[in-house]
């Protein structure tokens, strides 16, 4: 079994925090909460300290942020029904942009991996697909494919394809299409019992690890029209299948779940305070690939878990978020 060595614990938020993202180039952290502010945080030999507090973006709780792949925006998404964006044209970041027309909470925010285009999601069911031209934002879609509440909006690593998790149990993937320009479901997910909270995409985007209230975490392979023998589809469109399932880890709601890009490790945040850590079994059969967890940190925190997320760049890095109202950096050592 691996270890995950607690590096520094970072204090600065009232309440709950729901969320971490690292920046693009791994050097910074931006987190959220049910105070309305997000922390910007940075190293500071020997220990992590706070950059910036942005505050007066929002009424309510920020659910998410998001730095963008440049790392000079932050989006955030919050339960006042809005998402803003910041940035540092004035040398420090500033709110200069406000989405506005989700009837209910905003749950979710990311960017595309061009920065050309914003997913939303929430509480009203809906997910929303934002241009972005010179710091205009323009919706270019509302779709309403789920039933309800949407907890979860990621982009494919390299496309415009956009998946969402939902409280109807599904995970959904969206594109536009060329033809006529609406964005419309190309794949639907089944498999969860019970609502999945999270999704995260393998390095290639050929895979989708989600993670649900039914105490489970999935992995989903693409197959592309004509590759795989017996599997029929349809409208030239990429067939998804469930090809692995990790039961009997977890004893709560798995609320987050994170693929580092650099060494294919899965981590996943729980209801029962513990992160866990899986890695693919090298001898695994890619279309029937087994996972083994190596490494488990109970009391990492002493509320409820709601974010893990690897640093980019940084291999064994990852940060966590909990209700307890404390960011925690960590190290994963095999």
């Amino acid at each position: 079994m691996g270890t995950l060595e607690l590096k520094h614990t970072l204090s600065g938020h009232r309440g709950r925090v729901w969320n971490v993202c690292w920046h693009s180039k791994g050097t910074c952290l931006a987190s959220s909460g049910e105070d309305k502010t997000i922390i910007i945080w940075g190293p500071q030999e020997p220990k992590w300290v706070i950059k910036t507090i942005l505050t007066e973006g929002h009424t309510r709780t920020i659910r998410e942020v998001a730095w963008s792949p440049c790392g000079n925006y932050i989006a955030s998404a919050s339960f006042d029904a809005t998402t803003a964006v910041w940035d540092k044209k004035s040398g420090q970041f500033e709110c200069n942009a406000t989405l506005e027309g989700h009837e209910n909470e905003v749950k979710s925010v990311s960017w595309s991996s061009s920065g050309q285009l914003l997913a939303t999601c929430s509480r009203d069911k809906s997910v929303w697909i934002w241009e972005v031209n010179d710091d205009e934002y323009e919706c270019a879609a509302v779709i309403n494919a789920h039933t309800q509440d949407v907890k979860k909006v990621r982009w494919h690593p390299t496309e415009e394809i956009v998946a969402s998790a939902s409280y109807d149990n599904t995970v959904k993937l969206f594109k536009e299409d060329a033809a006529d320009s609406d964005w419309s479901c190309v794949a639907t997910l089944s498999s969860h019992t019970s609502t999945v909270w999270s999704l995260a995409w393998d390095k290639s985007g050929n895979r989708i690890a989600t993670c649900s209230d039914d105490q489970t975490v999935k992995i989903w392979q693409e197959y592309k029209p004509g590759n795989e023998p017996g599997i029929a589809t349809t409208n030239n469109e990429p067939v998804w299948k469930c090809v692995c399932t990790i039961s009997g880890y977890h004893t709560r709601t798995i609320y987050d779940i994170d693929w580092c890009k650099t060494t294919g490790l899965l981590v996943t945040a729980c209801g029962d305070d513990i992160i866990r850590i899986f890695k693919e079994d090298n001898d695994s059969d890619p279309h029937q690939p087994s996972f083994t967890m190596v490494c488990s940190m109970d009391n990492a925190h002493t509320q409820d878990v709601n974010c893990v997320q690897w640093n980019p760049i940084l291999p064994g890095q990852l940060a966590s978020a909990s209700d307890d109202g404390l960011v925690k950096i960590w190290f994963y050592n095999e």
